[in-house]
């Protein structure tokens, strides 16, 4: 046998003990799946400039990139899908009953990020039974039974305070905001332009006893029908979210766009996400089409 050849088979046989490791006939098949914070397809990170953003192709920095995942499941070829159960409850992490709730948070308190954590989780984790799976869905929210809490008192994750959505009763399912990189002394309207996921036109509080309603839920669906956790991972791209978008003028009370239903800054925004939105608060908050036309999240090669 040629050095070659033998080179070949090694590699085959360490691929092929790598796939039976991540589970068995016998036992749960492990799954990690990786976020990473992207603009285009360049990765970013806090500290560094990012550019070309928004309607202006402005260069901004990074200032938080947090946001909830949940209910994540594995797709079979068959398109079952399969929940991807979580390890124990810890800082990422909380399971209740049916409901599964992970913290992705890609920014590290550096720089730009100084009012974040060095703390950080960029995975969801967990364990399926063994089977061939070829794509993966889930949600950017928090599930409705976790979110109108009081966070003060909450479980991890949802106990983070810059996650509060205080007067809306509930969390922000993302945070992602970019600043001038100028500061003080630059041009921006507003220094920072916020996104904020949450769900809007709530009534009832949840500290009194009263029953918790929303009109516009704003949990955003996604998935990839081909998705591969051992050999790819999710970006999370910040300029397909402010592509369209001015985010140097602010045209509303609000510095950016909070999920305000007639808010001008959430238009493009919230077509990125493909959750239906109406310029005159008409949008139902509700996933179109599955979210099947979002552009926020996209597979790539790890």
């Amino acid at each position: 046998m040629s050095v070659s050849t033998l080179n070949r088979s090694v590699a085959a046989l360490v691929s092929t003990l790598a796939l039976a490791a991540c589970g068995s006939d016998d036992g749960p098949q492990s799954v990690a799946i990786e976020f990473g914070a992207f603009s285009g397809t360049t990765a970013i990170k806090c500290g560094t400039a990012v550019t070309g953003l928004g309607s202006g192709a402005v260069t901004a920095q990074v200032k938080d990139f947090r946001f909830y995942v949940t209910n994540v499941r594995m797709v079979k070829s068959d398109g079952t899908e399969v929940p991807l159960v979580l390890g124990a409850n810890d800082d990422w992490n909380l399971t209740v009953n049916n409901d599964r709730v992970t913290l992705i948070d890609l920014e590290d308190g550096s720089g730009s990020c100084s009012e974040g954590t060095a703390a950080s989780n960029n995975s969801v984790k967990g364990t399926v039974p063994a089977g061939d799976y070829v794509g993966v869905k889930m949600t950017m929210g928090v599930p409705f039974a976790f979110n109108h809490s009081d966070y003060a008192s909450a479980t991890k994750p949802l106990d983070v305070q810059a996650m509060a959505w205080s007067w809306q009763s509930g969390r922000k399912f993302a945070k992602i905001e970019v600043t001038d990189p100028d500061g003080a002394t630059g041009t921006w309207a507003s220094k920072t332009f916020n996104f904020h996921l949450g769900s809007t036109g709530c009534t009832g509080n949840p500290a009194s006893g009263q029953t918790v309603s929303c009109t516009a839920p704003n949990r955003m669906n996604f998935g990839f029908a081909s998705f591969d956790p051992r050999s790819q991972k999710v970006a999370v791209d910040v300029k397909a979210l402010l592509a369209g978008t001015d985010i140097t003028v602010n045209k509303a009370s609000a510095p950016g766009c909070m999920s305000g239903g007639t808010d001008p800054e959430c238009l493009r925004v919230f077509e990125s996400l493909a959750i239906d939105w109406k310029a005159d608060g008409s949008g139902t908050g509700l996933p179109i089409s599955g979210g099947a036309a979002q552009t926020l999240f996209r597979a790539v090669a790890k």
